[in-house]
């Protein structure tokens, strides 16, 4: 696999450092690409646990395969390439994580997990394209692909490789690559009717101030407990999912609300809240805690990630935290 340039001064450093057998000198030059490996693996897996597992995977087989590296393509496209195929061998093994079938909501991805916004790469250039390719309806929309088209998909139009260069790195032909696209593109826009489809091209990744005003206005709701306000919030087309939980509701806005209170949340001795405004996968959401009778403690109940359209939550992807140490966030408050 080549670039067709001439080793640059991380890549010198890398066969340095690979002949020098030193790990901790690997180590010191492979690690400035780890939070974008990872997201790429996330991509590929919609799991954050199975991300850092693969991006561990990708920096070991790296090391095991570094006298292989001549320099011929950079460091940065080996890493992606050894990365892409970890992910490929992994979703092989995985007989739960065979593509999903089209008319699947969010919840039949049981395994989806949410992506901390502070783990995202620092680099400007990786987070202007992250916003719309990490937000949770791309991350499952992704899902509906099979593995290789995933990664052709994912290689082609989001990092905007060429075609020679993502056949080089699946061992595939270019024919190959240029038809799996072809179909990957078919079913994005089926899954993403109303989305923009030029993942390459500058897309905002800043909360709005509407969307930061309406993250207040449902933390305030929770912790007043004020229903009528938390009701006011919610579309009456509202899409509701609780994960791991099967089965995406539609539903309108009284009838969410209700739902949850016949669920006992809401009601005594589950009517103590206090909440976190937070990001994830570069979208607004509310950290949860709640407290009961019994404890003294706010222990981390939910993370609800918002998708707010025309002022209102149109979208609410709910995940249980209960009792998980999850995306380094404080167990109790």
């Amino acid at each position: 696999m080549t670039d067709a340039r001439p080793p640059g001064t991380d890549e010198a450093a890398f066969i340095e450092a690979a002949r020098s057998g030193d790990p901790a000198r690997f180590a010191l030059i492979t690690e400035r690409h780890r939070r974008e490996l990872r997201v790429h693996c996330y991509r590929m897996l919609a799991n954050y646990e199975d991300a850092q597992d693969m991006t561990q995977e990708t920096f070991l087989r790296a090391w095991n395969k570094r006298e292989s590296f001549k320099g011929h393509a950079t460091l940065r496209t080996w890493l992606y390439r050894i990365a892409t195929n970890a992910c490929l061998d992994f979703l092989e093994k995985r007989n739960d994580r065979t593509p999903v079938l089209s008319d699947l909501p969010v919840s039949e991805l049981p395994y989806l997990q949410p992506y901390p916004d502070h783990m995202l790469p620092e680099d400007p250039q990786e987070s202007v394209v992250s916003r719309e390719t990490i937000e949770l309806a791309f991350i499952v929309a992704v899902q509906h692909l099979p593995p290789r088209q995933r990664a052709v998909f994912i290689l082609r139009d989001v990092l905007g490789w060429p075609a020679s260069k993502a056949a080089d790195s699946l061992e595939l032909t270019v024919a190959s690559v240029t038809s799996a696209l072809q179909r990957a593109r078919v079913t994005m826009r089926e899954q993403l009717p109303d989305r923009r489809l030029d993942w390459r091209s500058p897309a905002t990744h800043e909360l709005s101030n509407d969307e930061r005003g309406l993250v207040k206005s449902y933390i305030d709701a929770h912790e007043r407990n004020d229903l009528d306000a938390l009701t006011s919030l919610l579309r009456d087309d509202l899409r509701f999912a609780m994960l791991p939980d099967p089965g995406t509701v539609m539903t309108t806005a009284e009838d969410a609300v209700d739902g949850w209170v016949s669920g006992g949340l809401f009601q005594r001795g589950h009517d103590d809240w206090r909440c976190i405004a937070t990001t994830v996968n570069l979208m607004p959401a509310a950290v949860l805690y709640l407290r009961t009778a019994d404890d003294p403690e706010y222990r981390l109940f939910a993370i609800a990630v918002l998708h707010i359209v025309d002022g209102k939550i149109a979208e609410l992807t709910g995940f249980d935290t209960a009792d998980k140490p999850w995306l380094d966030l404080p167990p109790t408050l």
